[in-house]
């Protein structure tokens, strides 16, 4: 029998979850953001929920952080010795903020840092896993991180803080969120406690990421993107996910493509890959997502074709490319990376958990269909 694990931080969420922060009066805290959130008003929303607290601000977090920022972060915070991180941002500033904590850790031994993830986008899901992404542009490669010191004590879910989100970001986000979603439930780490947070993860994204789209200021779909993406998060880390994350990973590092976009241009690609050799477990978790898509077809290769042609008119309605070349990418730079590109997805972590296990051949002629 296999064995699993779950866990989550504590969430606060709703409309006024930022008044969580009340709780740190009193306390030496640091927030890990970028240099928009500073310049927006938005660390200023936070620290007036706290105004008893001693602050201290990083706000120099660039988007797919790299070892640079985890140590000009933490070298900002050494003297400070803070008794709470909050990660204040998009995937990167969470993932920038994970990985500060752990090295203020080793350099204190004895001092605990708290960390309190809250989240500006509704799509990584980062503040309820153990995973960190941290780059290495010399080499184009993003490197999943996956240890329980990661995982954020605290999530606050606050909906203001995505009501500025543009449109075109939260519907890239919001494709990951159905990815995450969707990988999580075809794993082969799937179990009960991930199901039930996936399949409903899948319903709030089906439903509300095309109101987020059509009506980017309205805040009740926002709110339930907001909670899909934390629930999708909670989902995947305890399944693990799959092919599509273990090739964007590689083709987004090395080609400088958002994470949420090639995602979404991939899913179909994959659900295909995988559904061609499934085993009857994972041929009816595709069903299970066509159903709560509203596909009733009771033939199982009909019913995976119709999700397929559902997830390519969702992309086609968000303007997401269905492939490389139609997002412009360099096609020599995309050739000349082909190798290096099947090696990265090979060893990517979350590919492991694949419901099927992929060759280097298997992953040539996946990067031939979404190169174009």
């Amino acid at each position: 029998m296999a064995s699993y694990s779950f866990s989550c931080p504590k969430i606060y969420f709703g409309e006024e979850a930022i008044t969580s922060l009340r709780i740190l009066n009193n306390k030496r805290v640091a927030i890990v953001t970028d240099e928009f959130m500073v310049s927006s008003g938005k660390t200023r929303y936070l620290i007036e929920e706290m105004p008893q607290a001693s602050v201290s601000i990083f706000g120099e977090v660039k988007p797919d952080p790299n070892i640079d920022v985890l140590q000009a972060g933490a070298e900002k915070f050494k003297t400070f010795k803070p008794d709470v991180i909050i990660a204040l941002g998009g995937g990167s500033s969470l993932d920038a903020a994970k990985g500060i904590k752990v090295t203020l850790e080793e350099h204190y031994r004895t001092h605990s840092i708290e960390l309190i993830a809250i989240p500006t986008t509704s799509g990584s899901g980062s503040e309820v896993t153990s995973y960190a992404i941290i780059s290495d542009p010399q080499n184009g490669r993003k490197y999943p991180l996956v240890a329980q010191e990661l995982v954020p004590d605290i999530a606050i879910l606050d909906p203001n803080l995505v009501l500025s989100v543009p449109r075109h970001v939260a519907v890239d986000t919001g494709m990951d969120v159905l990815t995450h979603a969707i990988e999580a439930l075809v794993s082969t780490g799937a179990n009960d406690f991930s199901d039930a947070l996936a399949e409903k993860a899948i319903a709030l994204t089906w439903q509300y990421l095309p109101q987020v789209y059509n009506d980017e200021k309205n805040i009740t779909p926002r709110t339930h993107m907001h909670n899909a993406s934390c629930m999708a998060g909670m989902a995947f880390n305890s399944s693990g996910l799959g092919l599509v994350h273990g090739m964007a990973h590689a083709i987004g590092g090395m080609l400088h493509i958002p994470h949420g976009k090639i995602n979404a241009m991939l899913l179909p690609l994959l659900i295909e890959f995988n559904a061609a050799q499934a085993t009857p477990q994972t041929t009816e978790r595709y069903m299970k997502c066509a159903r709560i898509m509203g596909i009733e077809n009771q033939n199982p290769q009909l019913a995976i074709s119709q999700l397929v042609r559902k997830i390519r008119q969702l992309n086609r309605q968000f303007t997401i490319p269905a492939t490389l070349k139609e997002l412009g990418s360099d096609k020599a730079a995309f050739e000349q990376l082909r190798q290096p590109l099947i090696d990265a997805a090979l060893a990517d972590g979350c590919t492991t958990t694949n419901p099927r296990t992929p060759t280097a051949q298997d992953i040539d002629r996946l990067l031939s269909l979404i190169g174009g």
